[in-house]
């Protein structure tokens, strides 16, 4: 009998302030541990917390760009835990009123399909330290600095049914908070982390028990995380067993999980109100000041890459999720004069490029000036595609502009006529027979046979010959 799966994600989110969400100290990757915790961030007795009017900012604007709720009025609470690298012993979070309310994200799918997925909320909290095995022989470090740091954990509704719903929805948030400027979305530095909470059953049934596998760091991780929870859920149902309801961790590297605790319910955190803070008051004039700045959203972009740029929907969507794919995209369709060749360079020179240097679109060696030129050089003739991609991986490697490269190597497409139709003459009169095979075959063979024509003009030339130009001559001269 078949399975649903059903899933639902809280996503940690970052907040790009320039200090911590009750304290002074100062947010910058890569510092010396501990140099950057204060004692309001250690909750040393007789410091008080200041709310960091920015983070509450940012928070609100992420509601507003999905169409939430923003409440007027939200509380701070104390989520009391313990965990070594939380020194506190307690987050201040919030639960009863956060400062986002219900919204929703729409998602489109790779068959073309969309769908809508419910947020119930996002709340603003502070990040715990961090705990360091790997250096310390059998021992653990732990590294202050990100305590106290603001996060909005945005909590979806389980409204989805598969790795690939998730993963999209994922992507999406990703595309917008970039988007809007509240957080860069590196993923690598834990900027932007994924719990995904999973559970099946039976169709009709009540929701399963579900697990959560926290801190997922990657799309990919996380689709292929989701494949093996959902396995073993299955398997241990149809073994007639019972799924617990625990926190899993998922090890990218071996492609494994296991258990890290029991899952606790909200009562189990003895939450109470925050007795140093005070709520924070939203008004008005603070919602329309936030709509006036809000940028320009990747549904928003989408719509323009189909408006202004003629492309389909599915390329307008892959290039408008990236704020920084986006931009490098429109850079080189303006400064090649053609948005469809760019598109498709980004899609798949480019990004194939990428992919197998794990680089993101930032740190590109060819920028998109340079693509832009080097779309030129096609449009205009000057190179042929297949010289063309000689020319990107020269310009990958430092060698240079594509129009140096195209005039150092001595690339530009063979287009004169005397001398193309002299090669073509010359070909045909040394191939005979297959040149009388082409003559007497029916059009359908002929598209076939005049293959090999090409491909030894194409030797001739060392690729250099214009290919339209080329097959128009092959067939007036054969006929």
């Amino acid at each position: 009998m078949s399975w649903e799966i059903v899933i639902g994600l809280e996503v940690h989110v970052q907040l790009n302030t320039a200090s911590k969400l009750f304290s002074g100290s100062k947010l910058s990757t890569g510092a010396e541990p501990n140099t950057q915790a204060s004692l309001v961030d250690l909750g040393l007795p007789g410091t008080l917390p200041v709310v960091n009017r920015d983070a509450v900012r940012k928070a609100a604007l992420f509601g507003l760009a999905i169409d939430a709720d923003i409440c007027r009025h939200s509380v701070f609470e104390r989520k009391n835990y313990f965990y070594p690298d939380l020194p506190k012993g307690y987050q201040t979070t919030q639960l009863a009123e956060p400062v986002v309310g219900a919204g929703t994200v729409e998602i489109q799918l790779e068959n073309g399909d969309k769908k809508s997925v419910r947020i119930h909320h996002a709340h603003l909290e502070e990040d715990a330290g961090k705990s360091l095995h790997e250096d310390f022989h059998g021992m653990t470090g732990i590294d202050l600095n990100r305590a106290g740091t603001p996060l909005i954990e945005i909590v979806s509704e389980p409204d989805m049914a598969n790795a690939e719903e998730a993963v999209a929805f994922a992507r999406k948030l990703h595309a917008i908070v970039t988007s809007i400027g509240i957080c860069d979305g590196d993923m690598s530095q834990g900027n932007m982390r994924f719990d995904v909470n999973i559970s099946v059953r039976k169709p009709g049934e009540p929701l399963g028990t579900r697990t959560e596998t926290k801190n997922l760091n990657s799309f990919r991780f996380m689709e292929k995380a989701i494949a093996l929870e959902v396995e073993r859920q299955i398997d241990v149902l149809e073994d007639g067993g019972e799924i617990v309801q625990e926190t899993r961790l998922y090890n990218g590297d071996t492609h494994t999980a296991r258990s890290m605790r029991s899952k606790e319910d909200a009562n189990d955190y003895r939450y109470f109100p925050c007795p140093d803070l005070l709520p924070v008051a939203i008004t008005d004039a603070d919602i329309e000041e936030l709509k006036a700045a809000m940028p320009e959203l990747p549904d928003s972009r989408k719509a323009r890459f189909t408006n202004d740029y003629q492309l389909s929907e599915y390329d307008a969507d892959l290039l408008s999720g990236s704020i920084a794919t986006a931009a490098f995209f429109e850079a080189a369709a303006k400064s090649g004069g053609d948005a469809k060749l760019a598109a498709n360079w980004v899609m798949g020179e480019l990004a194939a490029k990428l992919n197998a240097e794990e680089r993101d679109i930032a740190s590109s060696p060819v920028s998109a000036e340079q693509l832009g030129q080097l779309i030129a050089r096609l449009k205009d003739g000057t190179i042929s595609s297949k010289i063309a991609k000689q020319v990107f991986e020269a310009c990958w490697t430092g060698e240079g502009n594509p129009d140096e490269i195209i005039e150092a190597k001595g690339l530009k497409q063979m287009s004169d006529t005397g001398e193309l139709e002299k090669i073509v003459d010359d070909i045909i009169a040394n191939n005979a027979a297959q040149a009388d095979d082409y003559r007497n075959s029916d059009d359908a063979k002929k598209k076939k046979k005049i293959g090999f024509f090409v491909g030894q003009a194409m030797k001739a030339t060392q690729g250099k010959a214009n290919p339209q130009q080329l097959n128009q001559l092959l067939r007036e001269k054969l006929q």
